[in-house]
């Protein structure tokens, strides 16, 4: 094994020339230096350097030995410094829905993780419901979630409004039938909350045919007209028609907020760059699929 510093006074050698300047240079002294060149050639099997009454030079095998000297001292201060930068490495808890996660990670995340290297993004995904219970339990920093109403003062800040509308399959039949086939996301989800929130007595029954947080889940059972779902306006698709919900007797969807939600307690300067760069990327994340 080349230790590094053996081979930081025969980089000295190499550069000076000379054994006493370079014990000079490194604050080290001569026979010092010349047990270290000795144990560095034991260590490589071979002569590193010619000696004479002008000084010392490099052999063939000293040659090819400093250019790697020169390479490990470089990656052993590199590796240093990087230590040092991330002694004090800041975790994120990052929460987001299931079906959001690749427009996050595609709009921002890769980017900021990219960037902040000396921080470390623990991403966690579940549907909305579950996210606010976990934050206020203290499990995450930062949420993104979905929700009819719009964040406390304090707690949290809107990023856009989201739009779902009944959705069947064009020319289909199952959203003909007297019990309504419906898809919808999981227990917990708000979208869910709100279809049966807003289900009245005099409405048709429902029949739950399909959880899922797959949006493409959901999209799939429209279009194969197996039931109906809440569908994002921006994923209705010529494969769907929209149903108005007082013509076919259906729960009425509000409009949704989707919206960061801060831990109050742990918010630094690391999470307040996280939410500058979510929100710098509102744009694309509205009409992302």
């Amino acid at each position: 094994m080349l230790k590094i510093e053996l081979l930081e006074g025969f980089i000295a050698v190499a550069e000076c020339g000379n054994l006493s300047k370079a014990a000079e240079k490194i604050c080290r002294t001569q026979s010092t230096l010349s047990l270290q060149i000795k144990k560095l050639e034991e260590s490589v099997g071979q002569p590193l350097l010619l000696r004479d009454n002008k000084g010392v030079s490099l052999t063939e095998s000293g040659e090819t030995l400093l250019n790697y000297a020169y390479k490990m001292m470089q990656l052993n201060s590199q590796a240093l410094d990087e230590l040092k930068e991330c002694q004090n490495k800041e975790v994120i808890r990052f929460g987001v829905p299931t079906d959001y996660i690749n427009r996050y990670l595609d709009s921002c995340l890769l980017e900021f993780i990219r960037e902040f290297t000396c921080i470390e993004l623990v991403i966690d995904t579940d549907v909305s419901g579950n996210l606010y219970k976990r934050l206020h339990q203290g499990e995450f920093d930062v949420i993104v979630a979905t929700h009819w109403q719009a964040p406390a003062p304090g707690h949290g800040e809107l990023l856009f409004e989201r739009r779902f509308h009944w959705a069947a399959a064009k020319s289909g039949n199952a959203h003909k039938r007297d019990t309504i086939p419906m898809a919808l996301y999981p227990e917990n989800c708000p979208i869910r909350a709100q279809v049966f929130a807003n289900h009245q007595i005099s409405m048709r029954p429902i029949n739950v045919l399909l959880s899922t947080p797959s949006p493409n889940a959901l999209c799939m059972a429209v279009e194969n007209d197996l039931a109906i779902a809440p569908i994002a306006e921006f994923r209705i698709n010529d494969k769907m028609e929209i149903l108005d919900p007082v013509e076919h007797n259906i729960p009425p969807l509000p409009v949704f907020n989707e919206s960061l939600y801060l831990n109050p307690d742990t918010q630094t300067k690391a999470t307040n760059q996280l939410i500058t760069l979510i929100k710098a990327n509102v744009e694309n994340l509205a009409t992302s699929q």
